[in-house]
C-alpha cells in the first residue's frame, strides 16, 4: 500500500484505548494504520511520541497522522518541531475540516482528557474527509513553513 493511504498513530499511556479505537474506525475506512505504541499504560513521555509519529509523516512513509495525550497540546508541540509538520490540536469536527482545507495539516492532535470517544471519531472524521483548498491558502501555509524545509 501506499503513503497516500497509510497514517501513523502514535499517544502517551494516557491515551491507549482512544488510540485502538481510532485505529479500528479509520482501518475500516480503508487506511492502513501503522500504530507506533506505546503498548502499555506505563508512564512515558509524550515528547517522544509526538516526534516519533511526526518523522513518519515528514518521510513520506505515512501521509497522515494522529497524536493523543491528555491534553493533545504536549504531543502536539513536540510533533510540530519537525520540519514538514503542521499538526494542531482539534475539540471539535468543524477544526479538524479547517486545518486540513485551510492550513494543509498532515497531522491531527487530540486530548483524551478533553473528549470522549464518540466526539473523536467525529473529529478524525472530518479530518480524513477534508481535503487541502490551495490557492490563498497555499500562499498562506508557505509562510509557516520553515525556510530550511
Amino acid at each position: 500500500m501506499t503513503a497516500n493511504k497509510r497514517i501513523v498513530l502514535s499517544s502517551d499511556h494516557a491515551a491507549l484505548e482512544l488510540r485502538a479505537t481510532i485505529a479500528a474506525h479509520i482501518a475500516e475506512r480503508g487506511w492502513e494504520v501503522v500504530d507506533i505504541g506505546p503498548a502499555t499504560n506505563e508512564s512515558t513521555d509524550y515528547p517522544l511520541h509526538g516526534a516519533a509519529a511526526a518523522e513518519r509523516v515528514a518521510s513520506g512513509d505515512c501521509r497522515l497522522g494522529i497524536i493523543l495525550c491528555g491534553t493533545g497540546q504536549g504531543i502536539m508541540m513536540a510533533a510540530n518541531k519537525v520540519a514538514g509538520i503542521r499538526c494542531g490540536v482539534c475539540a471539535d469536527s468543524f477544526s479538524a475540516r479547517m486545518i486540513r482545507q485551510h492550513n494543509d495539516a498532515n497531522m491531527l492532535s487530540m486530548g483524551v482528557r478533553v473528549i470522549g470517544e464518540g466526539l473523536a471519531l467525529e473529529i478524525v472524521d472530518a479530518f480524513l474527509g477534508a481535503e487541502f483548498e490551495g490557492g490563498r491558502h497555499a500562499r498562506r501555509v508557505d509562510m509557516i513553513e520553515p525556510a530550511s524545509a
